[in-house]
């Protein structure tokens, strides 16, 4: 036992939390926001609680997860069969695997989140709908790229050696701390793009207030401050720091913008209709981009 424990660990220096039910879970809330069921009351509370002073979270989540189905459609369709949803949340609005398999029965997607409800819940679906051999959930913590894309080959699901979709969708507004508390995202995300295969993507959804209209920027502010307040520590980068993110990935056209803007001919007739005064109310930056 000690022996594996010792092994387990020095593979996965950030091993998964135990459930804390003592706080807000970003991916529980944001399940709550999208409308699901896979949260609990603390969830609940601080999600009623954020809608009631930030109505535009809720559109602004949906808008997001619509950019999530879209880039999954585009790549599969432009020959992308592997797919690793990073910080992928709880399986709820359309979950990757099922868009996925609708263009390509034979994609396989591997779900990665280090909050063991997100987990459980993406397990669940998978043994219920899923496929074994195409598809798996696991824990895991996006600051250690090395040591998670070990963990993401052992399952089987996914062959390194050939081109993935690297999905890090709504996941890096949430610092990654290193053990001194400083954020960690450009470093780690260089370290992600080094571990691509050429011919693979990487998509980015990342929250800013770079650009909206003045008080939706002070309101994103206060939401930012909720969030640093029940321990999760929220930033919301500019425009272009955002981008930096690619590196020198090329960008699949129209590059980074708005949500709602990124390749709109890629959502069906059962999309959900989001009615933006302007596209920067959706106040998530994204984009995709290919690795030469």
């Amino acid at each position: 036992m000690a022996d594996s424990e010792t092994t387990d660990s020095r593979r996965d220096p950030y091993l998964p939390r135990d459930v804390d039910l003592e706080h807000p879970s970003v991916a529980r809330v944001y399940d709550y926001y999208l409308g699901g069921t896979s949260n609990w009351a603390i969830d609940r509370e601080f999600g009623a609680k954020a809608l009631a002073a930030f109505p535009f979270v809720r559109p602004a989540a949906k808008a997001n997860r619509q950019f999530l189905h879209r880039v999954v459609r585009y790549l599969a369709k432009s020959g992308i069969r592997q797919f690793v949803d990073l910080g992928s949340g709880i399986p709820t609005m359309g979950p990757t695997h099922v868009v996925a398999d609708r263009v390509n029965p034979e994609s396989a997607v591997v779900y990665v989140d280090n909050e063991p409800v997100a987990v459980a819940h993406s397990q669940v679906l998978l043994e219920r709908d899923g496929d074994p051999a195409r598809h798996a959930a696991i824990n895991g913590d996006l600051r250690d790229p090395e040591g998670l894309w070990e963990r993401i080959a052992e399952t089987g699901v996914i062959d390194f050696s050939e081109p993935v979709a690297l999905l890090m969708i709504a996941v890096l507004h949430v610092q990654q701390l290193d053990a001194d508390g400083v954020d960690q995202t450009p470093d780690i995300l260089a370290r992600y793009r080094t571990l691509l295969t050429p011919g693979s993507y990487l998509a980015i959804s990342h929250g800013s207030s770079d650009g909206v209209p003045g008080q939706r920027a002070l309101d994103m502010a206060n939401f930012a401050r909720m969030y640093e307040q029940s321990s999760t520590p929220v930033r919301w980068r500019p425009r272009a720091e955002i981008d930096l993110l690619f590196g020198d990935l090329e960008m699949v056209p129209p590059g980074t913008t708005w949500t709602p803007l990124w390749h709109p001919e890629e959502s069906t007739a059962d999309s959900p209709v989001i009615d933006f005064d302007s596209p920067e109310d959706s106040v998530v930056w994204a984009g995709v981009a290919r690795k030469n």
